[in-house]
């Protein structure tokens, strides 16, 4: 049984942390050893939130070394770029098309990269860019963003039954989020 790591990076408020917490729940479920771990600093500030999820047969540490990752889970686009070093070289980015200007960028000191996924599909990383925040407004709520990038990270892994992700949802989602959040995990999973 091989380790998968998986490195979830965003910006505060956009359910990075829910999201591993879901990947950790659902890999537990599916009778993996699993080791998780989360940096959130300034996050309620708009600033970098970075979750480690690891799992397999026996995982001593929860932090992924750079060159060690399996898949970057982005949920925004500078952010795919700043952690890409993460990845194996074989390795998978999933990135949210979002763009959320860091306050260097907004106060005029620095420059946001133009053409990310066009840079990032540049190396030898398979580079999954979807639009995540419109599919969650197409819904009726763009807070499920992550939900929706739940389900195409969920496609990406195989060895975890698509029932435990909806089981997951179902635990550890507020009842009445619940069917939206059923519905980005399947769109999700269908943009796949």
């Amino acid at each position: 049984m091989t380790t998968t790591n998986i490195l979830l990076c965003g910006v505060g408020g956009q359910g990075t942390l829910l999201a591993s917490n879901l990947i950790a729940d659902c890999a537990m479920k599916a009778g993996f050893d699993v080791k998780k771990s989360e940096i959130h600093g300034m996050a309620q500030r708009g600033g970098s939130v970075v979750s480690h999820v690891r799992f397999g047969e026996n995982i001593a540490s929860p932090i992924i070394r750079k060159g060690e990752a399996d898949i970057v889970l982005s949920f925004e686009e500078l952010e795919a770029i700043r952690w890409a070093e993460y990845l194996k070289p074989d390795g998978i980015v999933i990135t949210n098309s979002q763009k959320i200007l860091p306050m260097s960028v907004s106060a005029g000191s620095e420059k946001y990269p133009e053409n990310i996924p066009d840079i990032l599909s540049q190396s030898s990383i398979q580079n999954i860019c979807v639009d995540a925040v419109g599919k969650a407004m197409q819904l009726g709520n763009q807070k499920c963003l992550n939900v929706v990038l739940l389900g195409v990270l969920a496609h990406k892994l195989p060895m975890i039954d698509s029932n435990l992700w909806k089981e997951s949802i179902k635990e550890k989602v507020p009842q009445k989020l619940q069917e939206l959040n059923l519905k980005a995990f399947d769109a999700g999973w269908s943009m796949a």
